[in-house]
């Protein structure tokens, strides 16, 4: 009996129940998990909501907010509101570096396009890769921007990152952008995104000049002439410079923040900065009192042609 079923040229023996297929295998984790797609493929699941974004990160604030508050860790608050809303503008970042390596590996598989399928689908999967990634990083700015609107509520201060920019590729309203992506884009041929359109006003003003009413007035006057201006200015942590940022953040109005490169220019920073926002031919310049640094600008604007409207 043996030797008759060794003769047939398949296995007749029942099978071994303790060896299972891949098939069941695969369809078990689908059941538990869903569908999973591998980092370098399109996700076809749906974004949240912004919506449910916004009460989900309500209820993060006022939750850690609850916690903080009335307690000996209440003067820590601010600082770990702070590194929230920071965890989503790093992200952001991330988010940026992959998508410039998506542009590469685009450009790359536009040249190596050959007319066959298989070059076809893998430029097809790059081009919904990226739109993918648009999507994720439009989502984290809006997280960014409404925890950054929850941080001024909560401190009473505008929430600004320490590098980078803090800009929104959806509406590019009141974006805060440092000067280095500022003269980085011209490299980068990013214009749409890092160089806003309209007409530019710079500001300069001292550390120690803090008449908030007249500085207003004076941004206010020039605002109704120019609805669509960028403010120039110089960054500066205090005084007629941070001033002017808050007044841009309160008008919705977008600026350039050129702040001296200390560790390239050393002592000559100050003025190296000065030239910088020069270049980027302002229609005119506004001067309140302060240093040297200020009045130097003052000098060169006016002897390159630009309005200098100085306030004593």
């Amino acid at each position: 009996m043996n030797d008759a079923f060794a003769s047939l040229p398949f296995d007749t023996r029942a099978p071994d129940r303790d060896v299972q297929s891949p098939s069941p295998h695969l369809l078990d984790e689908l059941a538990l998990h869903g569908y999973r797609p591998l980092d370098d493929e399109p996700d076809p699941r749906p974004l949240p909501s912004s919506d449910a974004a916004s009460l989900a990160l309500e209820a993060a604030v006022e939750a850690l907010s609850g916690l903080f508050l009335d307690t000996r860790l209440e003067a820590d608050f601010p600082d770990l509101l702070w590194s929230f809303v920071n965890l989503f503008h790093r992200k952001v970042d991330r988010i940026d570096r992959e998508l410039d390596d998506n542009e590469t590996a685009q450009r790359r598989a536009q040249a190596e396009q050959d007319g066959s399928e298989i070059r076809s689908v893998e430029l097809e999967r790059l081009i919904a890769l990226g739109l993918t990634l648009t999507e994720r990083r439009n989502a984290f700015e809006f997280f960014r921007d409404h925890l950054a609107e929850l941080y001024a509520t909560e401190t009473g201060s505008v929430w600004r990152p320490r590098s980078g920019s803090k800009v929104n590729h959806r509406a590019l309203t009141a974006a805060l952008i440092d000067s280095r992506d500022f003269l980085n884009a011209k490299k980068l041929a990013e214009t749409q995104v890092l160089l806003p359109p309209g007409p530019r006003i710079a500001f300069a003003g001292g550390v120690d000049c803090n008449d908030h009413q007249r500085i207003w007035d004076a941004l206010d006057k020039v605002h109704a002439k120019h609805p669509d201006m960028v403010l120039l200015h110089g960054g500066g942590a205090k005084g007629a410079e941070r001033i002017a940022s808050c007044w841009a953040d309160n008008r919705k109005v977008q600026q350039v923040a050129f702040k001296p490169d200390w560790s390239r220019h050393k002592n000559a920073a100050p003025f190296k900065r000065n030239d910088m926002m020069l270049e980027t031919l302002p229609i005119g310049l506004i001067v309140f009192p302060g240093s040297g640094i200020v009045e130097n600008l003052g000098d060169k604007a006016r002897k390159m042609g630009i309005p200098v409207w100085r306030f004593k």
